[in-house]
C-alpha cells in the first residue's frame, strides 16, 4: 500500500472533550501524507474499537486529558478490549504530561506524546523513522538544515557560562532538550581579543561576558557535548583580532556553522580591540573572503551596531546594504542578514517593520544565482525588561513580529538577559516560548507591506539610504573603482559623519556630531538646538564633506 493511502483514525476517549491537541496531530499526519478520520470528542471505548474494526486504520490516535486516576482505568480497559478483539492496529497516545506518564506504562502504545516533544520528533514517528534515522536527518550544515525545516525557522540561542566546565555541561543539557538548532557560543572578551596573545589577557576579566576559551581543546569539548539530542549546529563569533587564525580554529574544532564578522566594528570605534579603523575594515573583508573560499556562510553583523548606538534609521539601512554588498564582493555565496528589532528602544512595531523591509529591499536586490540571502531575526538585547514575567511576554511578542519577515533563522534572546546571562534552563525555556509564538505565526500573519504607514516609511528610508550610499562615492580618492568596498572611502564616511551615531561623540576616530531622537516610533536626526527633525538631505548638507576627500588618518 502506498504511503499516501495510509489512514489515521483519531478520537478523544471516554468523557474527554478536549480535542485541540489531537486535531493538531491529525493535521501533521495529513501533511506527512496520511488520510485521517476524526471520530470526535468523548468517544466510548466500544465505539472506537468498532470503528477500528470497520475502517482498518494503520494508526489509531487517542487522547485523554482529564487526570491520571481516571486515565489509568480507561486506558487499561482499552488495552484489554484490543487484546480481546485481536485488533492489530498500532496505537499512539496524546495527553497532558501527567496522563502521558500513565500511558507510557501501558504496552499498547507505540508512542506517547505529552505536548513537550519537538515537532520534528512527531513528524519522524509519522514517517516511521527510528531514533537512529532521526539523528541522521539532522543536517550538519546551515544551508541543508534550513532546507529541511523552512518555513519553520532554525532556532538559535547565545550561550556561554563563566567556566568551560559549566559551559560543556550546559551545552549537553541544551542539546538533549532538542529545543534549538544552533548553539551560538559567547566567548569572554579575553578570548575574543587575545586568544592568540595570552600575555595580553587580563586575568581579572576571565569569564566576563562569556566562556573563557583559552585553547582549541576547550572548543572541542563543547562541540563533543552537543553530539546528542538533535545535534545542534554550533557557531561562534569571529573574534576582534587575528580573525583568520581564529576562523581556522573555529572550523577545525566546532565546525563553525557560519561566520559572523562586522564591517566597521570591533576596533577603536567600539574599543573591542585596538585595531585602527582602516585596518579593521580590511581585515574584516579578508575574513569574509576566507570563509567564502571555504564555502562557509557569512553574516556581517553590522547594521544593528549603528542602531545600538542610536544612529538614525537611515544610517542603519545604508549600513545593512553595505554589509551585504561587501560580503558579495568578497565571494560569499550564502549570506545571513540579521534584523535586530526593538533597536533603539522605543522603536514602534510599525516603524521597526518599515526599517527591516527597507533593508530587505536593498539587500535582496543583490540576490542572483551566486548570492543567496537568509533572513535572521531577533529581539534587541537592551529592550528586555528586568521583570521576568514582563520579559517572557516581550520575547513572545517580538518573536511573533519577527515572523512577519518569514525568517530562515530566529535568534532567540533569553528572556532573562535583563537580569542575568542565560543558564541552560533559561535557554531551554526561552526557546520553548519562541516555539509557541512560531507555531501561532505559521498559521498565518497579516501582510504588513500593504499597510500605508509602513509602506511610506519603508520607501522614505530606501531613498535616504540611497542618498547616503551615493554620497559615499564622493569621498572616494581618485582612481578607486568601487568606493563601497574601499577601506579608505568607508573610513572617510565614518570620520566625516556621513555614517554617524550619537554614542560616537568624543571618539577621536569618528565624528559623533549627529543628534537623534525617537519621533513617532522612528529614530531620526534632529537639530541640536531646536530638537526639530532633519531630513537626510539637511543632515548631509550640514557636514563638511569636502575636508575629508583628500584626508587620511
Amino acid at each position: 500500500m502506498r504511503h499516501g493511502q495510509r489512514l489515521v483514525l483519531g478520537a478523544a476517549l471516554g468523557d474527554c472533550v478536549h480535542v485541540a491537541g489531537l486535531l493538531g496531530f491529525l493535521r501533521l499526519a495529513e501533511q506527512t501524507g496520511y488520510r485521517t478520520r476524526f471520530l470526535g470528542p468523548a468517544v466510548p471505548v466500544d465505539r472506537l474499537l468498532e470503528a477500528v474494526e470497520q475502517e482498518q486504520p494503520d494508526l489509531v490516535a487517542v487522547s485523554y486529558r482529564l487526570g491520571p486516576v481516571a486515565a489509568t482505568q480507561l486506558l487499561r480497559q482499552l488495552e484489554e478490549e484490543v487484546k480481546a478483539r485481536r485488533i492489530a492496529a498500532r496505537f499512539v497516545f496524546g495527553g497532558t504530561p501527567e496522563v502521558a506518564e500513565v500511558a507510557r506504562r501501558i504496552p499498547l502504545f507505540d508512542a506517547v506524546f505529552s505536548g513537550k516533544e519537538p515537532l520534528e520528533e512527531i513528524v519522524a514517528f509519522l514517517r516511521g523513522e527510528t531514533a537512529e534515522a532521526l539523528e541522521l536527518r539532522h543536517a550538519d550544515t546551515l544551508v541543508e538544515r534550513i532546507a529541511q525545516q523552512y518555513p519553520h525557522p532554525l532556532i538559535r540561542h547565545h550561550f556561554g557560562l563563566p567556566t568551560v566546565e559549566d559551559t560543556v555541561k550546559g551545552a549537553e543539557q541544551i542539546a538533549r532538550a532538542q529545543v534549538l538548532d544552533v548553539l551560538s557560543l559567547g566567548p569572554d572578551q579575553n578570548a575574543q581579543e587575545c586568544f592568540f596573545r595570552p600575555e595580553e589577557q587580563d586575568p581579572s576579566q576571565d569569564g566576563a561576558g562569556g566562556v573563557p576559551i583559552r585553547k582549541p581543546e576547550d572548543l572541542q569539548r563543547i562541540w563533543a557535548a552537543t553530539r546528542c539530542g538533535n545535534y545542534p549546529l554550533v557557531r561562534c563569533y569571529s573574534g576582534t583580532r587575528d580573525l583568520i587564525r581564529m576562523a581556522e580554529v573555529l572550523v577545525r574544532t566546532i565546525h563553525n556553522a557560519w561566520c559572523a564578522v562586522p564591517l566597521f566594528w570591533y576596533n577603536v570605534l567600539d574599543a573591542r580591540s585596538t585595531r585602527p579603523l582602516r585596518e579593521a575594515i580590511s581585515e574584516n573583508q579578508a575574513c569574509m573572503a576566507w570563509h567564502a573560499r571555504h564555502g562557509i556562510p557569512v553574516e556581517v553583523n553590522e547594521s544593528h551596531h549603528w542602531s545600538l548606538r542610536d544612529a538614525p534609521d537611515s544610517v542603519a539601512v545604508a549600513a545593512a546594504f553595505l554589509a551585504a554588498y561587501n560580503a558579495k564582493k568578497q565571494g560569499v555565496r550564502h549570506y545571513v542578514a540579521q534584523f535586530m528589532f526593538n533597536t533603539p528602544p522605543g522603536t514602534s512595531v510599525a516603524m521597526d517593520l518599515a526599517k527591516m523591509l527597507a533593508k530587505i529591499d536593498l539587500i535582496e536586490q543583490l540576490v542572483d544565482s551566486e548570492f543567496t540571502v537568509f533572513r535572521q531575526v531577533r529581539a534587541g538585547l537592551a529592550s528586555f525588561p528586568a521583570d521576568m514575567h514582563l520579559a517572557k511576554g516581550h520575547l513572545g511578542s517580538t518573536t511573533l513580529v519577527g515572523m512577519m519577515l518569514k525568517p530562515h533563522i530566529l535568534h532567540v534572546v533569553g528572556y532573562c538577559e535583563g537580569d542575568h546571562a542565560a543558564r541552560p534552563e533559561d535557554v531551554i525555556e526561552s526557546c520553548l516560548i519562541a516555539r509557541g509564538a512560531i507555531r501561532h505565526a505559521l498559521l498565518g500573519l497579516p501582510d504588513m507591506v500593504s499597510i500605508p504607514e509602513i509602506a511610506r516609511r519603508r520607501d522614505q528610508l530606501k531613498r535616504d539610504a540611497l542618498l547616503i550610499l551615493q554620497t559615499i562615492k564622493q569621498l572616494a580618492p581618485n582612481g578607486v573603482e568601487d568606493p563601497w568596498t574601499d577601506p579608505e572611502t568607508l573610513a572617510r564616511a565614518v570620520e566625516s559623519g556621513l555614517l554617524d551615531a550619537p554614542h560616537l561623540k568624543g571618539n577621536p576616530h569618528a565624528c559623533g556630531r549627529v543628534v537623534t531622537r525617537m519621533v513617532d516610533g522612528m529614530c531620526v536626526a534632529v537639530d541640536e538646538e531646536t530638537g526639530m527633525p532633519l531630513s537626510e538631505e539637511q543632515r548631509i548638507a550640514r557636514l563638511d564633506l569636502g575636508s575629508h576627500t583628500g584626508r587620511r588618518r
